[in-house]
Parts: C-alpha cells; sequence; structure tokens
C-alpha cells in the first residue's frame, strides 16, 4: 500500500524533484537492494587473485586507458568461482539516472524494480556467469563511493556510467569499454551560457565528488581554459543532486556526461545542452584489481553483447529518445587490448 502512494506521489516526470529526492535520500541510506536470495553466507566476498598472468597498467604508463583491459576469456578463476559458489554477483548501480540505472515512478508493477541501460548490462553479465539474469544483488551507492565499495569488497563490480580514467587505474581494474560519451554544459534553455567557453565566467557550475566533470573544471580553469571566476565550489555526492540545485537556482548550469545530461534534459523541459561535448570519454565496468580472470570473463560477455545485438537492442530501448539512432554513442565503441 505504501508503495501504490509514492508511485501515485511521484507519478509523471513533472515532479522530477520530488522523484530525485526520494532518489537522494534512498543512496544516502546505501542500501542493498537484494533481488534474489540464494543460500550462502550473504557476504560479497571477492576471491583470490585469479589468473597470474597480465596486470592492468598503472596510471603513470597510460595514455589511453580504455585500451588497457585484458583480453577476453572464458577461463574461470578464484574470482569467478568465489561468485559461483556465493550464488550472485554483487553489482553497485546508480538508482537515479533516467534510463541508465533507475525506478520508474510510473511503474505499475509493485516491486517497481530497477531498469535501464547499465541495469540491462549487469543482468547480462550475471546471466553469462550464473545461468539467470536474475542471480544479482544491486547495491545503490554514490558517484563518490564507486571505488571504495569495489576495493572494501562490498561489490564484485560497478555497472553504473564510470569513465575510464588512468588514474582510477590505479585503484580498481577496468573492462574494455561499453560507451562512448563526453563531457557537455547542462543550464536552463533561457540561459545566455552558450557552451564549455568563456560564458561560463562569473558562473557557478556544479559537478559531482570523485567524478571526472570535477576533475576537468579543475584542471581548465587551472590551466586558463576556463575562465578564472567560474565558480566550481559546489559539488553533490550524486550527479542527479546537481540537477535538483540547477531547478532550484542554486546553480547556473551543470558540467557532466553527455549522456547523462541529455537524460536529465529529457526529465525537465527547462533545461538543455550548451554547445558540443569537450572530451571523449568511454565508460568501463569496473572491478577490483587482482581479479584478472573475472575482467576477462567480463570483456568475453561484452564482446558477444555487441555482436549478438544485445548491446544495439538495450541502447534502442533506452537511449535512442534521448541521444538519437543517429548519434557517435549509437554503436558500442571497438575494443582494444593490451
Amino acid at each position: 500500500m505504501h508503495a501504490r502512494r509514492l508511485r501515485a506521489s511521484l507519478r509523471g516526470w513533472g515532479g522530477v524533484g520530488a522523484m530525485a529526492v526520494v532518489c537522494a535520500l534512498a543512496v544516502a541510506f546505501v542500501l542493498l537492494l537484494p533481488h534474489t536470495q540464494p543460500r550462502g553466507d550473504g557476504s560479497t566476498g571477492l576471491g583470490g587473485p585469479g589468473v597470474a598472468d597480465g596486470r592492468q597498467a598503472r596510471a603513470e604508463a597510460c595514455e589511453d586507458p580504455q585500451d588497457q583491459s585484458l583480453p577476453p576469456s572464458n577461463a574461470d578463476g578464484a574470482t569467478i568461482e568465489a561468485i559461483k559458489q556465493r550464488g550472485y554477483v554483487a553489482v553497485g548501480v546508480d538508482q537515479n539516472s533516467y534510463r541508465w540505472g533507475y525506478r520508474d515512478p510510473n511503474s505499475t508493477d509493485e516491486t517497481v524494480e530497477l531498469e535501464g541501460f547499465d541495469i540491462d548490462l549487469a543482468r547480462r553479465i550475471a546471466q553469462e556467469l550464473l545461468g539467470d539474469p536474475d542471480r544479482i544483488r544491486f547495491k545503490a551507492i554514490p558517484t563518490n563511493q564507486r571505488v571504495p565499495a569495489i576495493q572494501s569488497g562490498q561489490v564484485d563490480m560497478v555497472v553504473r556510467t564510470m569513465t575510464i580514467t588512468c588514474t582510477r587505474l590505479e585503484d580498481v581494474a577496468f573492462s574494455a569499454p561499453y560507451f562512448l560519451t563526453g563531457q557537455q554544459v547542462l543550464a536552463p534553455n533561457t540561459s545566455t551560457i552558450t557552451g564549455y567557453d568563456k560564458t561560463l565566467a562569473g558562473k557557478r557550475i556544479c559537478s559531482a565528488v570523485g567524478s571526472t566533470a570535477y576533475d576537468n573544471l579543475a584542471a581548465d580553469r587551472k590551466s586558463g581554459r576556463l575562465p578564472a571566476s567560474t565558480d566550481i565550489s559546489t559539488t553533490v555526492p550524486n550527479q542527479l543532486d546537481c540537477l535538483v540545485r540547477l531547478q532550484l537556482g542554486e546553480v547556473d548550469a551543470v558540467v557532466t556526461d553527455g549522456a547523462l545530461a541529455a537524460s536529465q534534459a529529457a526529465q525537465d523541459p527547462t533545461v538543455e545542452l550548451k554547445g558540443d561535448r569537450f572530451t571523449t570519454e568511454y565508460y568501463g565496468v569496473a572491478m577490483k584489481k587482482d581479479a584478472d580472470d573475472l575482467v576477462r570473463r567480463v570483456n568475453r560477455i561484452l564482446a558477444d553483447y555487441r555482436a549478438d545485438g544485445g548491446w544495439k537492442a538495450s541502447y534502442d530501448k533506452w537511449l535512442s529518445p534521448t541521444l538519437g539512432r543517429d548519434s557517435e554513442s549509437a554503436t558500442p565503441p571497438t575494443p582494444r587490448y593490451r
């Protein structure tokens, strides 16, 4: 009954502010979202070191981070064996990114399950690893907790619009890229901001803590690419919180991945993308650094997902309405391995 009242109160995307508050509260509690209840001790303990050959490149030797992953393999190792013995894969996801990982307030389903492009990929991984897309436990994690969640063993992997960077490769391993994107500016339709340029002078910009958006903002203001008067002090745990700040008039613009920004513009017709993307970035599935067997298996799964049309079907369902069928992001990136 409570779930029905909640859905009714949020019905329609016109209530995006209310949805964002609910999502923010849910993430604040960092709730474990059990999808299945398999036998086992309930831990998320990862397996041992996996296969011995080939480690992820250190950041100082990294030039093209999206090309640093290990070649695909179907072989099992200690990490995969531990997941199989446990009976489910633990995946860190977002639950408030429209069309990526979110709960639809208009859903008539009593459970209001997570859905979106990243959720489809996570389920495909569970299907290939364990023979059942429902052998999965989702854990909602904030943007700034993605790496700690992997390192601490809270999750086996993160499938959460996570950009592959050289710096992050020091702390976690990544799959080959599964999505092409880049940073863009989101601002009100009536704003005089025209893009990532001099029109940001004197403007208040919001970004998420631990995001590539904030890293770019800080570096570009230091280098002079971004006007010195641009205020980048507003940072939030989750990217959707920036949209709320924008709606409340607390900031003038948001800088984030263009794919996420497009989804937010679809939620709120009073905001729009300003200018072209000013970086080229790739999303990857993040895993523990020593989980080489899992990295290789995920790369095998991604290769099959691209080849059999699964990736394209998911894109057409979730992202085509906001990014378009002819977008440069509408085709999966071609992987290059170490």
